[in-house]
């Protein structure tokens, strides 16, 4: 059974990591049997009505388990994470859902209006009955972020990836197929339509983070040369809101 959990600390000018560390660090704390799939980062809307430390972004990690009996554990375990890990002064925020609950087809609606409009947590709480969620500290603010982080998860078309396998330890220079094996499609966004082959190279720039298409891993890359490729996007310095 495949689990989205939500998270979103709303971390303050002065903490040493942010909503995607913590969770992150939620991998370390599952109970035996379950293992993180992924963690997908969603930016929601950047608005000076909303406060934001930095970019207004949640994250939703994909845990599977190898029964449901063990969601209560889970949520246990994401209680006692979010409460440890988040920031003095922020204001935390969870939503869990299962891969099958007919819910999660409303809160993708609910995610994709987060991009666009200033939610409060009443229209989140009222149209997301039914579903887990619980605040955790300061105004609860965190739980918008949280419930959109699942929806946009669940929907498979939505966010990039901040961790999947071993995503943070790969080299700046791969080829192709040493990418797929790792379940990372590698895909050409090129104009011409051009189709990488297995031997040629990709220049990650040290920072590969595959969108989340079609429910898998999908890293978009540009010709650069004769079977030569780069990935888009690249590590960019964190800005204050």
């Amino acid at each position: 059974m495949r689990l989205f959990i939500g998270f979103d600390d709303t971390d303050t000018h002065d903490s040493d990591y942010g909503t995607g560390k913590l969770v992150r660090r939620f991998e370390n704390v599952l109970p035996d049997g379950c293992s993180l799939w992924g963690v997908v980062r969603q930016q929601l809307l950047v608005d000076e009505r909303i406060p934001y430390t930095s970019h207004n972004s949640s994250a939703c990690a994909i845990i599977d388990i190898p029964h449901p009996s063990l969601m209560d554990d889970i949520i246990s375990k994401a209680i006692d994470h979010i409460e440890q890990e988040s920031t003095e002064g922020s204001d935390p925020g969870l939503c869990i859902a299962g891969e099958n609950d007919p819910i999660l087809t409303h809160l993708t609606t609910l995610g994709r209006l987060c991009t666009s409009k200033v939610m409060t947590q009443r229209e989140i709480l009222e149209a997301a009955n039914g579903t887990y969620i619980s605040g955790h500290g300061g105004t609860n603010d965190g739980i918008i972020g949280a419930v959109a982080a699942v929806g946009l998860t669940a929907s498979g078309w939505c966010g990039r990836f901040i961790e999947f396998g071993r995503l943070r330890k790969l080299p700046p220079m791969m080829t192709v197929s040493e990418i797929e094996r790792l379940g990372i499609h590698v895909i050409s966004i090129d104009r011409n339509t051009m189709v990488p082959g297995n031997d040629d190279r990709v220049h990650t720039k040290g920072w590969i983070r595959p969108r989340l298409w079609g429910s898998k891993p999908v890293l978009p890359v540009l010709p650069v040369g004769k079977n030569r490729w780069e990935s888009i996007g690249e590590k960019r310095n964190k800005q204050h809101g």
